[in-house]
């Protein structure tokens, strides 16, 4: 395996990592985002077995221990495998996750203590580089569940919304729902609860420019008309969901 390196926005890298035994004969992507400022922020550590790829990519284009952030989507061996040797990399990296994640996982699994992230909080990294966290409880899966908004860019981090198979291009200005559909419907990796279609809705009014996705590729365009797709979508499976079972239909 190989991790390759793209700038997807400015200052904003895409680290990825292509497992071609993952629902073969397609594969799968595992990427994560290095945010390049004062404060650097890696978003996704990646699996505590690519620890050593992604350093090597990270170290391309800062000097590991400078990092000042790691975050990611949820508490997932993917999204945070390799925390703790990113903690340990870099002696002044702090996790930074919401109130939910570091109460049932990080404060725990963390070896340095997180920083708990309310809703809507921002960090400024310095460099004119902002995110802001917000929560996504069970959306698209995981109570803990959130993304970042890099605000300078419009870059949505997407954690695993429109998750989708194969070793794409770094950069799409392609369809990214249609791809989205066919991974759930082959992995049925998301929580289908009722707010769903809410929560994704919710991050539309953000227009970002850039949706960087975890599995996939990284799309450039109207984010919020891709955004406002997928709750629609979500919105009528669990729909469908829910009237089966409150009809007994389901099992």
């Amino acid at each position: 395996m190989e991790t390759k390196i793209a700038e997807i926005a400015e200052g904003i890298y895409r680290l990825s990592t292509y497992v071609p035994q993952i629902a073969e004969p397609a594969g799968f992507a595992c990427n994560s985002f290095l945010i390049r400022a004062e404060q650097p922020l890696l978003f996704h550590t990646g699996l505590h077995k690519m620890f050593a790829l992604n350093r090597e990519a990270a170290a391309k284009l800062i000097p590991v221990e400078s990092l000042r952030w790691i975050a990611f989507g949820h508490y997932e061996a993917d999204e945070c495998g390799a925390m703790n040797e990113w903690l340990a990399s870099a002696p002044n990296a702090q996790i930074a996750h919401g109130t939910t994640g570091c109460l049932v996982s990080l404060n725990d699994m963390a070896d340095r203590a997180p920083r708990v992230l309310a809703d809507s909080e921002v960090i400024d990294l310095g460099g004119g580089k902002r995110v802001r966290y917000i929560d996504t409880p069970h959306t698209p899966h995981g109570w803990d569940a959130g993304v970042m908004f890099e605000e300078s860019t419009g870059t949505l981090l997407c954690g695993d919304l429109f998750t989708q198979l194969g070793d794409n291009p770094a950069l799409t200005t392609g369809d990214i729902v249609g791809p989205a559909i066919q991974g759930e419907n082959l992995f049925q990796y998301s929580a289908l609860s009722p707010g769903m279609g809410a929560a994704i809705r919710r991050l539309a009014p953000l227009k970002p420019k850039t949706l960087a996705l975890m599995h996939g590729p990284s799309y450039q365009g109207d984010g919020a008309i891709a955004l406002n797709a997928l709750a629609d979508y979500y919105e009528k499976r669990t729909g469908e969901r829910w009237a089966d079972l409150m009809q007994g239909k389901a099992a």
